[in-house]
């Protein structure tokens, strides 16, 4: 009767946690997340993110099962009911040469996965998970108003701004053929709403009629990710570990509108009711095409001890279109490095020396190029694994990971971004949907 309610508990939090996913909001505040379709989430587990990124040929780290989405075949080595529930924060300092620093901070909920073993070597998997997230919000002031005056001394006030996001449920399975080989796959729905909009108001010149355009994508589709591990044992607890997984290039459907608006300020200078609308569209037959992206990850672990591992991953980003519209972006490549250490997996007098040790390094060229520079990240990553004192075969850990970067460049006018991510997130194993001998 426990069991079944606390499934029952984790069942009503999960469809919580999903209607609250799914909401649009803005979880970010970085004015790189208005190019392509926003930033781009790792679709990652803390433990993962805590070394460095790492996952594509990891699959239980240090006996513990984990669900590792960015390779499905790492289901086939599933024997435990997963469940992974966590929580995000971002901290982030924006600095432009000649403006003073502004700081920014966002939470959220991050994903909700579980994963189920059908046989002994092979289980399902499903969840929800961010994919992508829009949020910025800046102004550039040019002195003049357009007309051709000395007497002008006016300014115009051009301000950028987006919201919104795009969430990923999946899918997948996975399955071992024989003792070393891994396969296995996601199904996925990507769907969300991205919203864009600009302003032009010159707020000093009395009877000045503005300006605004507005732009939103509802977004829906399928999309498709594969992968494969193979290990090769040195002993019984020794691995080395190839992996690879690819995330399918497909089209997703997109209901786009397009509104050129007017409107005057009021007397506290903030936006009136529109005047009207010059441009009203809406294009419910556009697509959205997304990149193929590729990814090859190598670890070796000594199991209960540590691991070490190190992933390469490239998208072409090049590809991306909108409604037939190329977004002039580049391919991205991503080198992530990383791993754990457990002191004593198995002592029951020292807790520190039970507890899993992440550090990992990530170096990322993003899929912008701005005023001709490439945009950059550099970051470092951290976190333990928090083993909880085992309840009639369950096995509960808190995973807390930290990434500490930087994004983007101070030269041509650009803005430097200094950020801290911490994730946190609960994972449970327990032996759920099996059949005892006694009861």
């Amino acid at each position: 009767m426990i069991k079944y309610t606390r499934f029952l508990i984790t069942f009503l939090f999960a469809v919580i946690a999903f209607a609250a996913h799914s909401q649009s909001t803005a979880t970010s505040s970085s004015p790189y997340s208005r190019f392509g379709l926003g930033d781009i989430d790792p679709q990652l587990m803390p433990q993962n993110v805590a070394m460095g990124g790492i996952g594509v040929a990891t699959n239980k780290i240090g006996y513990f099962n984990n669900i590792n989405v960015i390779n499905p075949a790492s289901y086939g080595a599933v024997n435990l009911t997963t469940i992974d529930i966590g929580i995000y924060a971002n901290f982030l300092t924006l600095n432009q040469t000649g403006s003073a620093s502004q700081s920014n901070s966002n939470f959220r909920l991050s994903h909700v996965a579980f994963a189920i073993p059908v046989t002994k070597r092979s289980a399902l998997s499903f969840g929800l998970l961010p994919y992508s997230e829009r949020g910025y919000n800046y102004k550039n002031s040019v002195k003049g108003s357009g007309v051709s005056s000395p007497a002008d001394t006016n300014v115009t006030n051009y301000t950028y701004s987006g919201d919104g996001g795009l969430s990923k449920a999946y899918f997948g399975y996975g399955f071992g053929i024989g003792k070393h080989l891994l396969l296995g796959g996601n199904v996925s729905y990507i769907f969300g709403t991205l919203k864009d909009i600009s302003t032009t108001e010159i707020p000093n010149l009395g009877g000045t009629i503005n300006s605004k355009i507005e732009q939103s994508n509802s977004i829906g589709g399928l999309n498709y990710d594969y992968g494969i591990q193979y290990s090769f044992d040195f002993s019984e607890t020794k691995h080395l570990v190839l992996g690879y997984s690819a995330s399918a290039s497909s089209k997703l459907n997109s209901t786009s509108s397009f509104i050129v608006s007017q409107y005057t300020n009021d007397a506290s200078g903030n936006e009136d009711i529109p005047l009207d609308s010059v441009i009203s569209k809406q294009d419910p037959k556009s697509k959205i095409k997304l990149p193929q992206t590729n990814r090859f990850g190598i670890s070796f672990q000594s199991d209960g001890k540590f691991l070490v591992g190190a992933d390469y991953t490239m998208s072409k980003w090049s590809n991306l279109s909108i409604g037939g519209v190329n977004q002039g972006l580049t391919d991205s490549r991503t080198i992530n490095v990383g791993g754990q250490y457990t002191p004593n997996i198995a002592t029951l007098r020292n807790y520190l020396a039970s507890v899993d040790y992440r550090l990992g390094g990530i170096y990322d060229e993003t899929y912008m190029v701005v005023n001709n520079t490439r945009i950059k990240r550099y970051a470092v990553t951290a976190g333990l694994g928090l083993p909880l004192r085992p309840n009639n075969g369950s096995f509960y850990k808190i995973n807390i990971s930290t990434e500490v970067g930087r994004r983007g460049s101070l030269v041509n006018g650009l803005v430097r971004e200094n950020y801290v991510n911490i994730h946190l997130g609960f994972t449970l194993n327990d032996r759920w949907f099996q059949k005892y001998k006694f009861d």
